[in-house]
C-alpha cells in the first residue's frame, strides 16, 4: 500500500514536471538553414536545437541584467570619482551598445 502511494505521488509529479508546450514559430529562412545545419552537425532535431539556443539566449538575457545591476550597486557605493566615470561609461555601453 506505501509503495502504491509513494509511485503514484512519483508518477503525478513526473506528469507535471517541465511539460512541454507546442509552440510555433516562424523564422528567417537563413536562421532555420543554420538551426538546420546544427541539428544535423549535433545529430538531433532542429526543434532540440531551437530549444537549446533559447534557452542559452534566456541564460545570457538573466546573466546580463545580473550584470547591470552589480555594476550599477559599485557605481553607487564608490567613493572615487575616476571609478563613478569608468562605471557610467561601462553601464551606457551595456545599455545602448558601442
Amino acid at each position: 500500500m506505501v509503495l502504491y502511494g509513494a509511485l503514484w505521488c512519483k508518477l503525478q509529479h513526473m506528469a507535471n514536471a517541465d511539460k512541454a508546450i507546442r509552440q510555433s514559430v516562424t523564422v528567417p529562412k537563413r536562421v532555420a538553414e543554420r538551426v538546420r545545419a546544427m541539428a544535423k552537425r549535433q545529430r538531433t532535431s532542429a526543434n532540440r536545437v531551437l530549444v537549446q539556443l533559447i534557452e542559452a539566449g534566456l541564460d545570457a538575457k538573466e546573466a546580463e541584467k545580473r550584470r547591470f545591476f552589480e555594476v550599477a550597486d559599485r557605481l553607487t557605493e564608490s567613493g572615487d570619482a575616476g571609478e563613478r566615470r569608468r562605471l557610467k561609461e561601462e553601464l551606457a555601453r551595456m545599455t545602448f551598445g558601442e
